[in-house]
């Protein structure tokens, strides 16, 4: 613990960069919008799955152009690209506070996925990946804690402000609270951490001691074995949000009770981010990717047994304990991996994989809504979902950690001392 609080002291303006960044992105995550999902519905009369699908179009398409967009961190200083997308998404959040048509519905939604989910985390998390090496999983882990704050105070808190205020003025609340952010940002990174604010710094190697580009890493055997893993936390926990007005409904229990549970959900998450950051900082991404995934997949099993609020309590505790170490391995993997030379362009590609997921999650889920299967009966599927991305990832990290034994031997480039 001593260590760890001098690591904190030592690096806190960054750190602290990267929190804001992630907690900023709160407002283009699922689990914000959908807080909102009742008032959109109603206001443009929209079924469960005609809602999910756009979602989906507007989310798929944020994903597409993430592709390129992701890469610009190779390019550009974090204080730039964080600053442009936070300004970004504030005019996204202000949009629907006059949006009257469903196409301009699309077109906000699109800005607020990519602006927030999309480029404002992927900055946030190839920063801490190229600032810190021997520290790595500290750094992300502290970083990610943006998001799970945002997941605790933001939804219990509009929901209750949906009780006084018109669902369009929350919105525009949003905005302003973005809007103060910058100013915060870009005091924290008038001087960003070196050597590697740069991505053309030498870095970190990844597996055989290689610079891996983006090509390279995509035609690799590592990527298609995770590519469920990367998918399916997205997909299904976004739809978990998505679905949250439904799930509450579908489980007899009041919303608010529902969203009440979610600070349990980011408890439980933010311990086994920490956990998941020392142990990758011991250990290596690799060797834990074989078990990150099983507590979600015993978590949904749960939830969807759960005939009483206690045990969905249990279900969504396991979810976030998964959710958790899964931010801390997605964020660390790649670097590991694939090194960090083109670690923007390799990651906006995982990005884009996600951000898909999130688009899929809640379309394929309010279809299934609407054919009559409510998502705790979905649930059971989601659970063995898991158990085989869980199985197809553990062949990914022997594969990954058989080729670091090749680096370890190779020289390293310390950004930070143990």
């Amino acid at each position: 613990m001593r260590t760890f609080l001098a690591f904190l002291r030592a690096n806190a303006p960054w750190l602290a960069a990267g929190f804001l960044l992630t907690f900023a992105s709160s407002f283009g995550q699922t689990f914000f919008i959908s807080v909102f999902a009742g008032e959109i519905r109603a206001e443009f009369d929209l079924s469960h799955g005609a809602w999910g699908s756009i979602y989906a179009i507007a989310t798929t398409s944020s994903a597409a152009v993430m592709i390129w967009a992701g890469s610009l961190t190779d390019r550009f200083r974090v204080r730039h690209i964080g600053i442009g997308a936070l300004i970004g998404l504030a005019l996204a959040a202000a949009s629907m506070t006059w949006i009257a048509e469903v196409w301009m519905l699309v077109a906000a939604i699109f800005l607020l996925r990519l602006l927030g989910q999309g480029l404002m985390g992927h900055a946030a998390m190839v920063a801490m990946a190229r600032w810190f090496v021997a520290t790595r999983g500290r750094a992300v882990s502290v970083a990610g804690l943006g998001v799970a704050a945002g997941e605790a105070l933001l939804p219990v808190t509009f929901v209750a402000l949906l009780g006084v205020f018109d669902w369009r003025a929350l919105w525009l609340l949003a905005a302003a609270a973005l809007i103060a952010l910058a100013p915060v940002l870009w005091s924290l990174l008038r001087q960003e951490r070196t050597p590697q604010s740069f991505a053309q710094d030498k870095g970190s190697a990844g597996m055989h001691g290689r610079m891996w580009t983006r090509s390279e890493a995509l035609r690799h055997p590592v990527f298609w074995l995770m590519l469920p893993a990367i998918l399916g936390p997205a997909a299904w926990n976004t739809a978990f949000f998505f679905q949250q007005v439904h799930v509450a409904e579908a489980k007899g229990w009041a919303h608010m009770t529902l969203v009440s549970l979610f600070p349990l959900y980011t408890a439980t998450s933010v311990v086994f981010m920490l956990v998941a950051g020392g142990l990758v900082d011991r250990l290596g991404s690799p060797r834990l990717a074989a078990f990150y995934l099983l507590p979600m997949a015993a978590g949904y099993l749960v939830f969807a047994l759960a005939g009483s609020v206690p045990v969905g309590i249990m279900g969504i505790v396991l979810i976030g304990a998964g959710v958790g170490m899964h931010v801390t391995m997605m964020a660390t993997f790649w670097a590991e991996a694939f090194g960090t030379r083109y670690l923007g362009s390799i990651r906006a590609a995982m990005a884009a994989v996600m951000v898909l997921g999130t688009a899929l999650g809640p379309a394929m889920t309010g279809a299934m809504i609407d054919f009559g299967y409510p998502f705790p009966t979905q649930s059971f599927g989601i659970a063995a979902y898991f158990l085989i991305a869980a199985a197809m990832a553990a062949i990914a990290g022997g594969v990954a950690a058989h080729g670091r034994i090749a680096t370890e031997d190779a020289p390293q480039t310390r950004a930070d001392t143990d």
